[in-house]
Formats: C-alpha cells, sequence, structure tokens
C-alpha cells in the first residue's frame, strides 16, 4: 500500500524520492503517525511534500490510496462496519413505478431502525431491503435506492434522497482567483454600493490642491482618504454533495464579489446553517467558528447572502439532529430565523434553475424562511438581489 502511494505520487508530478520515501517508512517504524489516518497524514506529507504548490496534488492522491481508512463518523454509536461490506458490487437502478412502491420510514422511524441493525446484523447483505448492504432497497448502505435512507460507503451522490452520509466527506476549498468567464457578473454586483472616504490620507486631492496652492500663492499639496465601496457583506457558501456541479458558477461569483467588496467576510456550511461554520474545507472537522460568534462579532448592517442550492432533505431544516454529517441540537431553521432577524438585508442566491424550485420541498421551505428572498445566480437574478440588499 505504501509503495503504490509513493508511485501514484510520482504518477502525479510530485517530485518525491526515494530518500524521502525511506524517511517515511523510518518515522512509521518508530510509531510516530500513532494509529490514526490523520495523524499519518499530517507525517506523511512533511515527510515527502517540499513545495506548498504540490499540496493539492497530494491530497488528491492520498485521498485516493487510503480512502476507506477512516470513514465513518462518531455522530451516532460507535459500530465496526467492515470495508468488504461497503465495497461496490452492483448498483440499484428502479423504474419510476417501482421507486413509488418503496415508502419512506420517517426521521424517528429511521434512526431508530438504523440502531437496530446494527446490533443485530452478523454478516454482508446485498440486493435486500432490511439489512445495511449494497444495491437494494434497503434504508441502510450503498449504490441501490430508497426514498429516505442512511448513505454508507458510497463516494458520492447517486439520487440525491439520502438524509444523513455516514461518511466523512473531503470538500475543496473555493478558489476566489478563478479566471471570471461572465464579466456581467462583475457589473451586476455594483449595483450594491455606497462609497465612503476612509482611512488615512493617501490619495492626491487634485482640485483642493489647485485651489488652495492658487489662494497662497505658493504649492500648498492637500491629500485625501481613497474614495471606498463602504459595504460591508457576509456570504455563507453551501458547499460539497450536490453543489459539486455547480463549483464553477460558484467559484466565478466569489471571484467577482471579492474585487468588488472590499469588506467581504465569507464562511462555508453544508447543505443548512447549523451551530458551526468554517474557514477551510480540510479543517472543517477541527476548526470551526461557531454561529454565535459570527452573530456577535458582525453587526447588523451588514449585508448577508447565502449561496446553495437549497436541495437537502427537509428533515435537515426541521429536525434537530436532521444533518446528515452530524446530530445537531437545534434545527437548522432555527439558526436560518436567527440570520435573518439578526440581519435585515439578507438574500439566498440560488444556482439552480428556478424553473425548477416548487419541484423541491426544501427549496421552498429556504424561500419562506428567508421570506421569498431567493433569487437565481443569472444576471437579471443578481440585480434583484443587489436591489432588495440596498433597500
Amino acid at each position: 500500500m505504501f509503495l503504490q502511494f509513493f508511485t501514484s505520487l510520482r504518477d502525479a508530478q510530485v517530485p518525491v524520492t526515494l530518500r524521502e520515501y525511506l524517511t517515511l517508512m523510518e518515522a512509521l517504524d518508530a510509531d510516530l503517525a500513532g494509529q490514526t489516518v490523520e495523524n499519518f497524514y499530517y507525517l506523511s506529507r512533511a515527510a515527502l511534500v517540499k513545495d506548498e504548490r504540490n499540496l493539492d496534488k497530494f491530497d488528491r492522491v492520498f485521498g485516493t490510496v487510503f480512502k476507506g481508512l477512516e470513514s465513518l463518523l462518531d455522530a451516532m454509536e460507535k459500530a465496526d462496519i467492515p470495508a468488504e461490506w461497503l465495497k461496490k458490487l452492483a448498483e440499484k437502478y428502479l423504474t419510476e413505478e417501482e421507486k413509488k412502491q418503496i415508502e419512506a420510514m420517517g426521521w424517528d422511524k429511521l434512526m431508530e431502525t438504523l440502531r437496530q441493525r446494527l446490533k443485530e446484523q452478523q454478516g454482508r447483505h446485498q440486493g435486500g431491503n432490511k439489512w445495511i448492504g449494497t444495491a437494494g432497497t434497503s434504508p441502510f448502505g450503498a449504490h441501490g435506492y430508497n426514498p429516505e435512507g442512511v448513505r454508507i460507503g458510497q463516494e458520492k451522490n447517486r439520487n440525491n434522497r439520502a438524509v444523513k452520509v455516514w461518511d466523512k466527506r473531503e470538500f475543496k476549498d473555493l478558489d476566489g482567483n478563478v479566471e471570471l468567464g461572465i464579466r456581467n457578473i462583475k457589473i451586476a454586483l455594483r449595483r450594491l454600493r455606497k462609497f465612503a472616504r476612509t482611512g488615512a490620507p493617501d490619495e492626491l486631492d487634485l482640485d483642493t490642491t489647485i485651489k488652495e496652492t492658487a489662494n497662497h500663492g505658493y504649492l500648498d499639496v492637500h491629500m485625501r482618504p481613497e474614495r471606498r465601496n463602504a459595504v460591508k457583506v457576509l456570504v455563507f457558501f453551501d458547499i460539497g454533495g450536490s453543489m459539486d456541479s455547480h463549483i464553477e458558477q460558484v467559484e466565478e461569483l466569489f471571484s467577482a464579489a471579492k474585487s468588488e467588496f472590499k469588506h467581504m467576510e465569507y464562511f462555508y456550511f453544508h447543505n443548512c446553517l447549523y451551530e458551526g461554520v468554517w474557514k477551510q474545507n480540510k479543517r472543517r472537522f477541527t476548526d470551526r467558528t461557531p454561529t454565535w460568534d459570527v452573530l456577535h462579532k458582525y453587526p447588523h448592517d451588514y449585508k448577508v447572502v447565502f449561496v446553495g442550492d437549497a436541495s437537502m432533505s427537509p428533515y435537515e431544516i426541521m429536525v434537530p439532529g436532521g444533518s446528515v454529517e452530524h446530530v445537531n441540537e437545534e434545527a437548522g431553521s432555527v439558526w436560518l430565523d436567527r440570520i435573518t432577524r439578526t440581519y435585515p438585508h439578507a438574500v439566498w442566491l440560488n444556482p439552480v434553475a428556478q424553473k425548477h424550485w416548487d419541484y423541491s420541498e426544501s427549496t421552498t421551505i429556504i424561500r419562506r424562511l428567508f421570506s421569498e428572498r431567493m433569487f437565481p445566480i443569472t444576471i437579471e437574478g443578481l440585480e434583484g438581489a443587489m436591489k432588495e440588499l440596498v433597500r
């Protein structure tokens, strides 16, 4: 496995040498990584990567080679599910008529049934409708179908129906320096402007200099602060899952916003806002910012923008514990209500085409929580959102 890791790094054009590889082996013999994948990740990165420009390549190779060694969260009862149970042996495809015949359990029954299955199950299952397994219609497992289930051991979405995901997924930060493909996004954002001259006087005031020089008969230079957009913006980006298909569009928006707003702060969340947000996706489990701290740090005159497709299970919004990745004590709707009460000027930008919104129950709920202040990420939609924020 370690030799495959070394050769995969070389194939990805990460310049690792045999000497560095042997150093890593010596460190493992000395038990410097302990027993956790996280410690091994940092140890191997320190030993093998000498240029920070190669960190992204290293992360991708590491995620591919060692995927599955630490895939279960401790959000619920700890249980050892063998990796071989979760291998993708077949995928389940059903007709629309067959899908309608499979009934959803509901949140409370779903979670209680999962606990019971973990206690009772003794072996691997495939193609069934009860046990944790693959390619079936059971609510628990991978590569099958159920209208409401817990996804275990599947790399990514297939049907977008899981209400909880029992795997630690890695998200990637948005690139704020991406080259814009649509210049009109920046033009639309300029509607949210309120210029003011603040800060140190570091710009030549030509008109005043000419006037005062003429009045005094000698050169009288006057400076003034630079004229800047004084609007303060707080942006929350939904990241990962169904948002992966909108990365390019959101990165363009992110780049435009960074260049237009000098006073902009941003945070990431997944699907719905809960008690914590984060700045770096690779550290989202270890370095979170409590949402309460955000509410207390940034005053109510900030303009708040949420960017997300609002596509999720309604449980994630309305039910405590409904998050797909952890057991949240308070429902997402409680936190969204706190945001809209604290910040009178708040909008939600949705990359999904507006004509599809009425087909999503979660989108309808989010629109209601934001008093219908949801706008598509189109030129017309962005202009409408900016007008709403300056009211």
